[in-house]
């Protein structure tokens, strides 16, 4: 995907999804913990397999396909469909865990654009309480004049990386393995970026029932380092 971003949308972009990001994201694993206790993902290939699983079959191409629909929402000003986004995502959910962690996020990437920038409130009020994560993102990136791409692209990237930096932590691989496997990824978040912005509504479906069990499952874990 060719992209084009003006300074200030580069940087706030970097901004968005940097890990210091005051989101919460490193608390969740996203049913990884729960496949590392069991003995299915043990070393870097595992970890691998499960990620390109995921991203060319799994939840997250809906989450963001979803987040380019608030981004779109918020920059024709259609408030009505960015809530009704908002509901069919958190429907969407298949675990309690999973539905939690994306509130949680959301509700915590609202907060700090209220404070960062206040007039984006008249946006986000019209949401409710419960905002899932990828809308909050998307609200963000339109707000904040990022390319659409780049929008996607980033949202990708923060969403392996936190994965990775989980997977380096409890498998436990080393630093240069993990960066090693996001420079992998790279070529396959270019390829499902173009088939994510290519989604029609009706083809929002996704093959998602390891992950539900993994995080169903990681309800009940014993010993847990991780909120999901």
């Amino acid at each position: 995907m060719d992209i084009m971003l003006t300074d200030n949308a580069f940087l706030s972009i970097l901004q968005l999804t940097s890990p210091a990001l005051p989101v919460g994201a490193y608390s969740y694993s996203e049913g990884l913990e729960t496949l590392v206790e069991q003995g299915i993902i043990v070393n870097q290939q595992n970890l691998q397999g499960w990620l390109t699983s995921q991203l060319r079959y799994g939840a997250i191409r809906i989450e963001a396909a979803v987040m380019i629909r608030a981004y779109k929402s918020v920059k024709i000003g259609d408030l009505e469909a960015l809530a009704y986004w908002n509901r069919w995502l958190s429907a969407a959910r298949e675990t309690e865990e999973l539905r939690t962690s994306s509130w949680q996020m959301g509700r915590s990437l609202i907060q700090l654009l209220g404070k960062l920038q206040p007039e984006i409130l008249s946006i986000t009020n019209n949401i409710g309480s419960q905002c899932n994560y990828a809308i909050a993102f998307g609200i963000a990136a339109a707000h904040w004049q990022i390319d659409i791409k780049a929008a996607l692209l980033g949202y990708l990237h923060s969403w392996a990386s936190n994965l990775i930096t989980a997977g380096v932590k409890i498998i436990p691989l080393g630093q240069t393995a993990g960066q090693m496997l996001l420079l992998d990824l790279q070529e396959l978040l270019s390829v499902v970026g173009v088939e994510i912005l290519a989604l029609e509504d009706d083809d929002l479906a996704c093959c998602t029932w390891g992950l539900s069990l993994a995080s169903m499952q990681h309800e009940t874990q014993y010993t847990r380092l991780f909120r999901s």
